[in-house]
């Protein structure tokens, strides 16, 4: 069994673009939490600002994964990237939706166990283990790639001018995203906790702080909203969505 909690905050922005995928439930305001069985699906996915209906796009993908009924017979990434095409398809039917889009980034355990991790964006998978945060996703965007190339420091991802840009993500009707489709080194181990997020957290409440309030002796569930306060109060100007999830026997 598993235990998963998650809260969706629209923050300063006038509606939320955000969502929140936990087994059957996807949610695009206010907080969930729930122990799940095996095989089930969380993710988080943020509709991409600048593009029309970014609120429909991230609601849709997550439904869209809800349905599709996960279990170790499945090519995952096959799915997704049908899931992104029938994105595409949809906003294209309507001038109004327009090559809506959306980030998405979340875990996968089929019914042995087993644990996938995807990502298409840059929302982001972390995993915290013996007091410490780790990054498991990669970010799909420009400022990690000129951190890959050693043009700029991580230092400088937060404040680089092109820090907003990503490459394809799902809906997008130029181009198909790549999905990062991996199973999670290591796996879980007792009292590991996997953070699912998106940018309106991890760009404004550093690896250190998440550790910090990790940390703390309070319920899962408090220390999601302490999460989201502390971006509030350091200025997140983005909706901001996480997800936890424990692995217990």
């Amino acid at each position: 069994m598993y235990y998963c909690c998650g809260v969706t905050e629209k923050g300063i922005m006038p509606h939320n673009e955000d969502a929140l995928l936990i087994k059957d439930s996807v949610i695009d305001s206010g907080s969930a939490e729930k122990n799940v069985d095996v095989p089930f699906i969380a993710a988080v996915s943020d509709g991409v600002s600048g593009e029309r209906s970014g609120e429909l796009a991230s609601r849709m993908c997550l439904e869209l994964i809800r349905d599709m009924g996960y279990s170790s017979d499945m090519k995952l990434d096959e799915e997704l990237l049908a899931i992104h095409r029938k994105l595409a398809e949809y906003s294209e039917s309507d001038p109004e939706i327009h090559n809506m889009q959306a980030t998405l980034c979340g875990i996968a355990v089929d019914e042995n166990n087993n644990l996938l991790t995807f990502n298409v964006g840059d929302s982001r998978l972390y995993r915290y283990r013996g007091g410490r945060i780790r990054q498991i996703s990669r970010d799909q965007s420009l400022v990690q790639l000129l951190i890959d190339e050693g043009a700029i420091t991580s230092e400088e991802r937060s404040t680089h001018v092109h820090r907003n840009i990503i490459f394809p993500v799902f809906g997008n009707v130029k181009s198909a995203p790549q999905i990062d489709t991996v199973k999670l080194e290591g796996g879980m181990e007792y009292g590991d906790l996997l953070l699912l997020c998106t940018d309106g957290l991890s760009d404004y409440v550093s690896v250190l702080d998440i550790e910090e309030v990790l940390e703390m002796p309070k319920p899962l569930q408090a220390r999601l909203d302490i999460l989201v306060k502390k971006a509030l109060d350091n200025g997140s100007k983005d909706n901001i969505t996480v997800i936890a999830v424990v692995y217990y026997e």
